[in-house]
């Protein structure tokens, strides 16, 4: 008897057929990723425009609206009833043969002379710090938090401190000035009078200047080495290789930077309040400090309101005069 082996019953499988088989198949995404592209920048500046409405552009439309009311003291638990006023309040801020248009003006060019000031003394000095840091030698780092620390120090107690050192009887400016070395014939008043102006820039510039002295430090980095060794070979000096070097270089950081301390020094309003409180001399009343009085001192809310409306549109004719100025001269220099 012949053993057989039976025959391998093969188990049927999948059928080949015209496609691949066994694969899932991929869906669609809800969105295309031209739009999911797209759209993950403005996703992610969300949560900033978000707080940038709530925190600035309605305030800023309250503030416009209330500009045309006649929101006095008797409509402050309800400045909804206050009547409309139209443009009377612009009318009057600006009519500078009265009292309010008088003061106003007079607040305007002494914010003007402030701003300038500041401005131009926070940009040399900060400038040339930077400059002078440039070259490696011992103690420049130890040079370099020093020079940050009024830009470091919070605004109140640093102004506060200031205010402590410009008092006439016990103050350190008067001590120094007068009790050491004998360069005043009596103690001045440096927050009343005609030095309050003075005592306002000091005090300005010395919180302000470490901001550019690190913008132009780090705009410092960015220019090659190389330059001033070309230049060094060819003979040119120190202030030769700044002038032709470093100061073109310099121009597009120093054209954001000049605006940038130009608006924050028109628009000052901790400096000279904390320096002389809310009612400010009148060679340092700045527009800010103005439009405080005339809301919050006066109880007139609605010229107060017409007053920073005015000033907003004063800044954006100015930032945009700047701008075009500032394009055009580098569109001549290309």
């Amino acid at each position: 008897m012949t053993d057989t082996l039976p025959e391998a019953q093969a188990t049927p499988g999948p059928v080949a057929g015209p496609g691949p088989v066994g694969k899932k198949k991929r869906r669609k995404p809800i969105l295309p990723d031209r739009v999911r592209r797209l759209g993950l920048p403005y996703l992610l500046l969300l949560p900033a425009l978000l707080f940038e409405l709530l925190i600035h552009m309605i305030p800023m439309v309250v503030g416009i609206f209330m500009a045309f009311k006649e929101l006095t003291q008797f409509y402050i638990r309800n400045w909804g009833q206050a009547p409309w006023a139209g443009l009377d309040n612009f009318k009057l801020a600006v009519d500078f043969d009265k009292p309010v248009g008088e003061a106003l003006l007079h607040s305007f060019w002494v914010t003007c002379a402030f701003c300038v000031l500041a401005v131009a003394f926070c940009w040399l000095i900060g400038v040339a710090a930077a400059i002078f840091l440039q070259d490696n030698f011992k103690g420049r780092g130890f040079l370099r938090a020093l020079f940050l620390t009024p830009y470091a120090l919070p605004i109140y107690a640093a102004v506060i401190t200031w205010n402590f050192m410009l008092q006439h009887d016990n103050g350190m400016v008067n001590h120094v000035l007068h009790d050491q070395l004998h360069l005043t014939d009596e103690r001045s008043f440096w927050l009343i009078g005609n030095n309050s102006f003075i005592s306002l820039v000091v005090v300005a510039v010395w919180k302000t200047w470490p901001f550019a002295f690190l913008i132009v430090m780090a705009a410092l980095q960015n220019i090659p080495k190389d330059l001033y060794e070309a230049a060094a070979l060819d003979g040119a000096g120190t202030w030769q290789q700044i002038r032709k070097i470093t100061l073109p270089s310099l121009r597009p950081v120093n054209q954001v930077l000049v605006l940038v301390l130009f608006l924050w020094t028109f628009n000052d309003f901790n400096t000279p309040y904390l320096l002389f409180g809310d009612s400010a001399p009148k060679n340092a009343d700045l527009i800010s400090i103005h439009i405080y009085q005339s809301s919050f001192v006066t109880w007139n809310f609605g010229t107060g309101s017409a007053m920073s409306v005015l000033l907003l549109l004063f800044l954006l004719v100015v930032t945009g005069l700047y701008l075009i100025f500032t394009s055009r001269k580098k569109g001549s220099d290309v």
